[in-house]
């Protein structure tokens, strides 16, 4: 009885120390931030992008044709 009564306790011990898996849930909830804040302001990033590449377009398009 007493053996089960310290495997118990040293069981109790090393599930509290073990952290393995905590690498892997913080690389989640940081890929889940990244995720969420990709999909708020996607929509914006993708104009303002467009917006700048047009914007660079018009102004290569001014350097080739001048003469």
């Amino acid at each position: 009885m007493k053996l089960m009564t310290t495997l118990r306790n040293r069981l109790r011990k090393n599930l509290l120390k073990n952290q393995s898996g905590q690498g892997a849930t913080e690389y989640i909830l940081l890929l889940v931030v990244i995720v969420g804040l990709v999909m708020m302001f996607g929509p914006k990033i993708k104009s303002s992008m467009n917006t700048k590449m047009g914007e660079l377009d018009q102004g290569m398009s001014k350097i080739t044709t001048d003469p």
